[in-house]
């Protein structure tokens, strides 16, 4: 017998009683700062074809640049939801994008490969901070549509990562190194941006999230919710492992199998990370309609075939592919995310930093690990090798079945 708090879990917003109205300029605000705050991020990304030729780094060095940020992030992510599920902390946003900003002139300015991994350790901290907060805000801004704030929400951080490797291709690879901190002038603008942000959600919605929290019940059992948390953790490791492989490598593979140069690969960056941002836009609301897990299911699985297809395309498929991926796989985090925060009632920011830094850190780990496997073998060897990754997909079938459902 399903548990009466189930008949939330992936039930449509119609479904559910007390809803209001999404608060819409909440969610454009928070979503805006998402995109600044993850174009940076991506600056990182963009200018790896020139920190390769600036420090002489190697493939494994590369990987290890990505590694540090995601890493950092994924350590502290989980750690900050917790605390601030207990103690909200509604002004540590404007601290987190002030992390970012000195990771960002660091960057601008570094001598040397270990202030490099300084800097990216700094944007790491600011994301850690960042993302819990901001996607429990999200939430409460939802009006009951916890789908489409997750994906507005999400929309805004693809955008800005999307944007990331034309910018870079604009001006940083014209003007060099240090032109990035020009981009310090965005982080300020996020930092105004989050601190008005924070005075709404202390105004409004503290106690409110609090005595949320205080009535809020599991809708299944703790071993049916410890199954189901596991199989989505597996679903991000698929996603965020393979994702890794396109996003850290992808102009490299097109510079070393098609000839390009770097700002035309870096165009071609862009074309996949922004039918990502596209793609994002999807799958919360359509998660908010039909339920999550036959998005999840599209999302992850549906990758395969192109994946599978992708190595062994010409330069047009390659584009053409990659943009489905993006727009297909992008659909998923959202919907995840969702899913399982109705599966931990009461444990969004926990359940937020801990997604959010599980999938930083597969990202990090993956660009490491293929960052080796690349130097050691080639780059289109990892290409063929990621290929498999979405067929991980298949674990959806473990996830219980949502409340439209039964």
């Amino acid at each position: 017998m399903t548990p009466p708090a189930a008949a939330t879990l992936g039930a449509s917003p119609a479904a559910r009683s007390g809803e209001t109205q999404p608060a819409y300029g909440i969610l454009g605000a928070i979503s805006s700062a998402h995109m600044v705050n993850d174009m940076m991020q991506s600056l990182i990304l963009a200018m790896y074809p020139l920190l390769k030729g600036e420090f002489s780094l190697s493939f494994s060095q590369i990987g290890l640049i990505t590694l540090t940020y995601q890493l950092t992030a994924s350590l502290l992510q989980p750690l900050v939801g917790l605390f601030t599920d207990r103690k909200p902390q509604p002004y540590s946003l404007p601290f987190g994008m002030a992390s970012t900003l000195i990771g960002l002139i660091l960057l601008a300015f570094a001598p040397s490969f270990g202030v490099v991994l300084l800097a990216a350790a700094f944007v790491g901290i600011g994301s850690s901070i960042f993302h819990p907060e901001s996607s429990r805000i999200a939430r409460l801004a939802s009006g009951g549509r916890h789908g489409f704030a997750q994906s507005v929400f999400q929309v805004g951080g693809n955008t800005g990562t999307a944007i990331g490797p034309l910018l870079a291709a604009a001006f940083i690879v014209p003007f060099g190194q240090r032109s990035v901190a020009w981009f310090s002038l965005a982080a300020l603008v996020g930092i105004v941006v989050l601190v008005q942000v924070s005075r709404w959600y202390a105004a409004h919605h503290i106690a409110a999230a609090g005595a949320r929290k205080a009535t809020a019940a599991a809708p299944y059992p703790p071993r049916v919710v410890a199954g189901a948390i596991a199989v989505l953790l597996v679903l991000i490791f698929s996603k965020y492992f393979y994702v890794a492989g396109l996003s850290s490598f992808y102009t490299f593979y097109l510079i070393d199998r098609f000839g390009l140069s770097v700002q035309d690969a870096q165009l071609h960056l862009f074309f996949f990370l922004f039918a990502s941002a596209v793609g994002t836009v999807a799958g919360g609301p359509i998660g908010d309609r039909i339920g999550r897990k036959p998005v999840i299911w599209a999302s992850i699985l549906g990758v395969a075939p192109f994946a599978l297809l992708l190595p062994h395309a010409n330069l047009f498929w390659t584009t053409a592919l990659t943009v489905v991926i993006g727009l297909v796989l992008s659909s998923a985090f959202s919907a995840i995310l969702v899913y399982a925060q109705e599966l931990m009632p009461g444990k969004v920011g926990m359940v937020s930093g801990l997604f959010f830094g599980f999938a930083f850190g597969m990202g990090g780990l993956g660009a490491a690990v293929l960052g080796l496997l690349a130097d050691r073998t080639s780059i289109t060897f990892v290409y063929d090798a990621i290929a498999w990754l979405p067929l991980l997909g298949l674990a959806t079938v473990l996830l219980p079945r949502s409340a439209s459902r039964r």
